[in-house]
C-alpha cells in the first residue's frame, strides 16, 4: 500500500535520529507498504467470505496483525498492570518504544485513538504494563475511505488536523500519523444480498466486477459505491 505521513512534535525526525527507534519503525513501514492489492482481495473474499462486511477494514487489520506478530510485535497490549484496567485501556500493537493504533473506528473514537499512545508514553499515577516514547496512529486516507468501502462516519488521515488543534495541549508526545492510500487496481462497491442484514462489499478490479467463488447467484444484483 502507498503511505502518507505527518509528524506531530517532530516524531519522524526523532525516529530517524535514533537507530533503535529507526529499526522498529522501518519494520512497521515495510509491513504496511508490502500489503498488496492481491493480498487484500484474497483475504476479503477467501478468508472472510460472507462475513466480510462492506469495507476492507477487517482485511487490513488482519493482515497488519499477523505480519506484525510474526516480527515480534505484541497485539492488544495492556497499558496498565492492574487487572482493573482492561478494555479500552489497550493498544493495538507495541514493540520497543512504540505504541501503535489502527484507527478505522467511527469518528467518536478518534480522540481516544490519539490519546492512548500519549497515555502509554507519559508518566502516570497508575503502574504501567508498558512504557513507550513514540506513538503511531494509522488512518485510512479519504481516497481509501471511498475506494475501500468504509462507513461514512470513519475519520480519515485528512481529518487529523481537526483533532490536533483542540487536543494540542494533551497530545504531549511525538506522534506519527500514517495514512493508508487507496488500492491501485480495484475498489469496493456495496450490494445487498436478499435475506442477509446489511450490505456486503464487492470488488471491481480495473473496472470489472469480480464475483467471489460461491456467490455467482448474486452477479446481477446492482452495486453502489
Amino acid at each position: 500500500m502507498r503511505l502518507i505521513k505527518k509528524s506531530h512534535r517532530h516524531a519522524e525526525s526523532i525516529i530517524q535520529g535514533n537507530p533503535y527507534l529507526r529499526n522498529d519503525y522501518s519494520e512497521l513501514l515495510n509491513i504496511l507498504e508490502n500489503i498488496t492489492d492481491d493480498d487484500l482481495i484474497n483475504d476479503f473474499y477467501n478468508r472472510l467470505g460472507l462475513k466480510r462486511g462492506k469495507s476492507l477494514s477487517k482485511s487490513i487489520n488482519h493482515l497488519i496483525k499477523i505480519r506484525l506478530e510474526e516480527k515480534g510485535w505484541k497485539s492488544e497490549s495492556k497499558i496498565f498492570k492492574s487487572g482493573s484496567y482492561k478494555h479500552p485501556w489497550r493498544l493495538d500493537f507495541t514493540k520497543g518504544k512504540f505504541s501503535v493504533e489502527v484507527a478505522f473506528n467511527h469518528g467518536e473514537a478518534t480522540a481516544w485513538n490519539l490519546m492512548k499512545p500519549v497515555i502509554a508514553s507519559e508518566i502516570n499515577h497508575v503502574e504501567k504494563e508498558i512504557q513507550t516514547e513514540i506513538g503511531i496512529v494509522v488512518f485510512a486516507t479519504s481516497e481509501m475511505k471511498r475506494s475501500g468501502g468504509f462507513d461514512g462516519t470513519v475519520k480519515t488521515f485528512e481529518d487529523f488536523e481537526l483533532f490536533r488543534k483542540p487536543l494540542m495541549n494533551y497530545l504531549t508526545v511525538p506522534l506519527l500519523i500514517i495514512g493508508l492510500d487507496r488500492p491501485e487496481s480495484f475498489e469496493i462497491k456495496h450490494y445487498k444480498i436478499p435475506g442477509i442484514n446489511g450490505k456486503l462489499g464487492l470488488v471491481y478490479k480495473n473496472g470489472e466486477r469480480i464475483i467471489p467463488q460461491g456467490e455467482g447467484q448474486f452477479k446481477d444484483i446492482e452495486t453502489t459505491i
